[in-house]
């Protein structure tokens, strides 16, 4: 006992696992956090260099840009001042054309001259790129409200300042405004050169993880690589490297590199490697920084996959260290619960089962094994009573209690099935009853088909005749009939209960219409069979059939009976007596499908046209439309008195194929035999006789008591 403590408790193995996982996370974890130390050292100063040498340039490249708009416009002022004629010349506007064909970025230039008896500006000279204006859906004369917005700016620019103006939220598009101071003649004057932002741009849109911007003295942004930010105005004095330029440069630095700390919009607090540097023209700045974390991300990225290594190496140290035999079971056993577990639910065709190794030689192979068979005979089980109620039982939803239902019960029998039987002795002698069993289960599959589709569930076979039941495993308790007629819930119950049972009355009348469909293709199938072995000695065949099929609605008595050597769970009572009757009536009364007084007025109103509804349905209800047809045959049911029989004509918005379909999607219809349903199905029980070779019958002859004492025609 105490080995077994031990083994159980703190085996060798876990020990030397132990030890050995510890020198491995000691060893490579001293390694990644040595490596990741210096290599994420080289790459900060490298990444420091970079920045700064990138904020270095973009500063002298837009310095450039400036001086060269600068100089391009001065030496066109000159030039038309130089013309004769002055600036309304022929050679004054052609030297306009050209300046502004090669510099077409440049939107306009304004001079305005302050007189010293006017406050205000006047305009003194326009040049106007009216191509730029046009280009980009610009007013021309949107200038003009411009100049009032700037008029302070304009003022210190007569004043001797140079200025640059962000005027994108004006023109809602990138663009600079740069005020010059203007002397000519005089007079005080300032020149006005708004121009495109598409250069700078370019300039500073790095294409790197860096991010340059622009500000103006005024801390307004005039560049940045979100566009949307300049479009907006927005001012960059809250900006912590803005701040620290204007704040805390003690020495009036024209440029400088620190490491600041910037809050994002989460409140996360991130360390940014940032320069700045200010160009020698209105007092402009440029600022380059980049994010700490993007600079490392590389580092952390090694570091980050050291860790994952040194994680596998643990564990696989741990794995070979640990015994095989103690991983293999503890695997295999957790396969095996959810083999166990998808048992429970039912799902005896889970993929768990078939993917477990029988093929080991050990106890675990033996359990593989074993949980095989077990699934082989669960479906076996399932087809010898019926899936629907062998998973119900797997998943403890069936009350093994019996209890009473609101159920429609459902019988079919072959007719002159003892004429067939007869037919497959006299031509294959021994080998009939392999023959038989074959036709038979031909046709039951199909039939089967049919009510599994529709919901229903096979209770039992009975030679050729089959019984299924709808609403037998739907949970209906019958407890709110105690309820006082008083109460709410009585009511509110009563409407889903007898929505429920309605749905399981429709279906299974939707399933024996399938059935009628599927038995009309069994016979082609079946002629066409015949037809290609008649030549052959013994010839195989199979033979025409017609079913009858009866319905009936009402309450049985459900649940599991028989003794402890054979049970099953079927429902028992009058009603199911009822509808083996109703089936036994379809020959008399020239039908393949009846249904019961009960069940016609439980539908009547909802689902087929007559006096009750004005011969009108709901358009909710359409869908599920039935023809049916009164046989004209009274007869007396004990207990219920004078009762009619109805035969199942159709359901004219039946949709055959998309019935098929939800089992299997390769099914194809048959255009001959959709003649039995839907909307080219019959429209009255003659159509239907005549389409199935039912002859009709002469219903003064008929005597529905013949064989059952309980039913009695009315003379």
């Amino acid at each position: 006992m105490k080995k077994v403590k031990r083994q159980r408790i703190f085996p060798l193995g876990v020990k030397l696992a132990i030890i050995i996982g510890f020198i491995v996370l000691a060893s490579l974890g001293s390694v990644t956090v040595l490596n990741s130390y210096f290599v994420s050292k080289d790459v900060r100063v490298t990444a420091e260099e970079n920045n700064l040498t990138l904020n270095t340039r973009s500063a002298s490249s837009v310095q450039s840009e400036f001086n060269s708009v600068r100089a391009n416009v001065l030496q066109l002022l000159d030039l038309v001042n130089a013309v004769s004629g002055g600036r309304n010349s022929a050679l004054a506007k052609q030297a306009e054309g050209f300046f502004f064909e090669r510099n077409s970025n440049i939107a306009e230039i304004m001079l305005l001259t302050q007189y010293q008896t006017q406050k205000n500006l006047v305009v003194y000279t326009r040049l106007k790129n009216n191509r730029f204006y046009s280009s980009n859906e610009i007013d021309a004369d949107a200038s003009d409200v411009l100049l009032y917005q700037i008029e302070d700016s304009l003022l210190r620019a007569c004043n001797g300042e140079t200025i640059v103006e962000n005027v994108s939220p004006f023109f809602k598009t990138g663009m600079l405004s740069l005020l010059l101071p203007y002397r000519e003649n005089g007079l005080r004057q300032c020149c006005v050169i708004v121009f495109s932002l598409e250069n700078i741009a370019s300039i500073l849109g790095t294409g790197s993880i860096n991010e340059t911007f622009m500000i103006n003295d005024a801390d307004e942004l005039l560049c940045h690589p979100e566009n949307d930010r300049v479009l907006s105005g927005q001012s960059m004095k809250n900006h912590p490297l803005v701040k620290i330029m204007r704040q805390e440069n003690m020495n009036n630095e024209e440029s400088r590199q620190i490491v600041y700390n910037f809050v994002d919009n989460f409140g996360k607090t991130k360390k940014y490697i940032g320069a700045f540097q200010k160009i020698g023209m209105a007092d402009i700045s440029i600022f380059t920084s980049v994010s700490l974390d993007v600079v490392l991300e590389g580092v952390y990225t090694t570091r980050r996959n050291n860790l994952y290594l040194m994680a596998i190496v643990f564990f696989i140290s741990i794995i070979f260290i640990l015994s095989f035999s103690r991983f293999a079971i503890s695997r295999h056993l957790r396969r095996l619960t959810a083999a166990a577990e998808e048992i429970q639910k039912g799902n005896f065709n889970t993929g768990i089962i078939s993917a477990l190794n029988v093929r080991r030689r050990d106890e675990i192979g033996i359990l593989n094994k074993s949980t095989q068979d077990e699934q082989e005979f669960l479906n076996t089980f399932a087809r010898f009573t019926n899936r629907g109620v062998a998973k119900a039982i797997a998943r403890k939803e069936i009350d093994f209690e019996p209890h009473l239902k609101d159920v429609t019960i459902f019988f079919s029998d072959i007719r002159g099935f003892t004429a067939i039987s007869d037919g497959f002795k006299n031509r294959f002698g021994e080998e009939s009853p392999r023959e038989i069993i074959g036709f038979l289960n031909d046709y039951m599959g199909r039939m089967v088909n049919c009510v599994t589709i529709s919901g229903g569930t096979i209770d039992k076979f009975e030679g050729d005749a089959i019984m299924a039941v709808w609403g037998i495993l739907r949970d209906d308790s019958l407890d709110f009939e105690q309820l006082p007629d008083t109460d709410p819930e009585k009511k509110k119950h009563e409407e889903v209960h007898l929505r429920h049972v309605k749905e399981d009355a429709v279906n299974a009348i939707r399933g024996t219409i399938a059935m009628r469909y599927a038995l009309m293709e069994y016979n082609k199938a079946a002629e066409a069979f015949t037809k290609a072995h008649e030549h052959e000695e013994r010839a195989k065949y199979k033979p025409h059939i017609r079913i009858g099929c009866g319905i009936n609605t009402g309450r049985a008595t459900c649940g599991i009976m028989g003794s402890e050597d054979k049970m099953e769970y079927t429902a028992i009572g009058d009603s199911v007596n009822f509808a083996s009757r109703t089936e036994s009536s379809n020959k008399p009364c020239g039908t393949d499908i009846l249904i019961t007084e009960d069940t016609y007025n439980l539908l009547k109103k909802d689902f087929i046209r007559c006096k009750e509804n004005n011969f009108t349905l709901t358009q909710e209800n359409e869908i599920n439309e039935l023809v049916v047809e009164q046989i004209p045959v009274e007869f007396e049911v004990k207990g219920k008195g004078a009762q009619h029989f109805y035969g199942v004509v159709n359901m004219p918005q039946f949709d055959i194929e998309a019935f098929f379909k939800t089992a299997d999607k390769d099914f194809v219809l048959d255009a001959d035999c959709a003649r039995a349903v839907g909307k080219s199905g019959p429209k009255t029980l003659n159509e239907m006789r005549q389409l199935l070779g039912i002859p009709v019958p002469e219903f003064e002859m008929v005597n529905l008591n013949e064989e059952e004492n309980k039913i009695q025609v009315k003379k």
